[in-house]
């Protein structure tokens, strides 16, 4: 008797264990936790997390075989790209609820990742001295614009971003003229942040920036920040055209995951209709998934073309995108 209630005590700590799953997290607490609450809720599944702006990917790499990592969150598509370039991530289940939710140009054609919230990368303009725009992105480099545009670097992830897919839509050598243009036509050298940009339009040193989209209704959200968002138009670029260039957050599935069916069920949450829908409320990110609708904020910004390109054709692009920011000297 002895024997059988320790081995039914063992198989019920197992089954704790695997009921349980780990996250690292590039994204902010306030934002995931919510999810993965709701997540335990319908699941039974506990999560942990733990969160870090930097560091997270060389922690991976220095647990190895004994990281306790199950999924990996990241608040940007060059962060799910060098997870998996270094190795760190494994593929998720063929077919499933992941690849029923998100569209193939969001996920990975190897299943190592997949977007799951989108965000534009919109072009901000002063609304008392040039009001809304129909702009395309390419028109950044004209010279009207001379001295009135401001930007953060051209290597982070965000407009390393959108220069790959410029050279996806037009090739390397019009991408070379267009960011020589862009960078004759700087108020100032790069530097800062997105929301950065937009006080700098409000205060009058430049008239034009580059910014996600979210960033604006953080702004519109913060006290301090509101007269920064007042005081610009937000613009959704190559309307007439390809539509407007796309960013997204995503996840991957830990290469020593210890616990993958948990770590898929936790994509597949995530992918589904409750978190999309909760996302797009926690960050006014754009839910990946088809039929579920931006916020009410989100939505008052009005309807936009997307650009269709798949990620994976950005991702080709980004090694000569980050060559072509150094070669015009971008932020010098």
């Amino acid at each position: 008797m002895r024997t059988l209630i320790v081995v039914c005590l063992m198989a019920m700590s197992s089954l704790a264990l695997a009921e349980s799953v780990n996250v690292y997290s590039f994204r902010q607490p306030f934002l995931i936790q919510p999810i993965l609450t709701e997540f335990t809720k319908q699941t039974g599944i506990k999560s942990k997390v733990i969160f870090a702006k930097k560091g997270l990917i060389q922690r991976l790499q220095r647990e190895g075989k004994l990281s306790p990592a199950d999924v990996v969150l990241t608040s940007n598509f060059s962060k799910l790209l060098e997870l998996k370039d270094k190795g760190l991530t494994q593929p998720y289940a063929q077919g499933g609820a992941v690849q029923d939710n998100i569209p193939a140009q969001f996920r990975d054609d190897e299943r190592h990742w997949l977007a799951l919230t989108q965000r534009v990368r919109n072009i901000y303009s002063s609304k008392p001295r040039l009001g809304k725009l129909n702009i395309r992105y390419e028109d950044l480099s004209d010279a009207k614009y001379k001295g009135r545009i401001c930007t953060r670097s051209g290597k982070h992830p965000y407009n390393l971003g959108l220069i790959a897919s410029m050279i996806a839509h037009n090739g390397e050598t019009a991408t070379q003229t267009w960011l020589e243009g862009v960078k004759a036509n700087l108020a100032r050298k790069p530097q800062g942040n997105d929301r950065g940009q937009v006080k700098a339009i409000h205060a009058g040193l430049c008239d034009v920036s580059l910014g996600n989209s979210y960033y604006f209704g953080k702004m519109l959200k913060d006290k301090k920040q509101k007269a920064w968002a007042d005081a610009v138009e937000l613009n959704f670029p190559n309307q007439a055209g390809r539509g407007s260039h796309i960013n997204v957050s995503g996840a991957v599935i830990a290469k020593h995951a210890p616990h993958k069916d948990a770590a898929l069920k936790l994509l597949n949450f995530l992918s589904a209709n409750q978190a999309q829908a909760m996302y797009a409320e926690l960050n006014m990110e754009y839910p990946v998934k088809p039929g579920v609708s931006p916020s009410k904020m989100v939505s008052s910004w009005g309807a936009f073309k997307a650009d269709s390109i798949a990620l994976n054709q950005i991702a080709a692009n980004r090694k000569a995108a980050l060559t072509l920011v150094d070669k015009v000297k971008f932020d010098l």
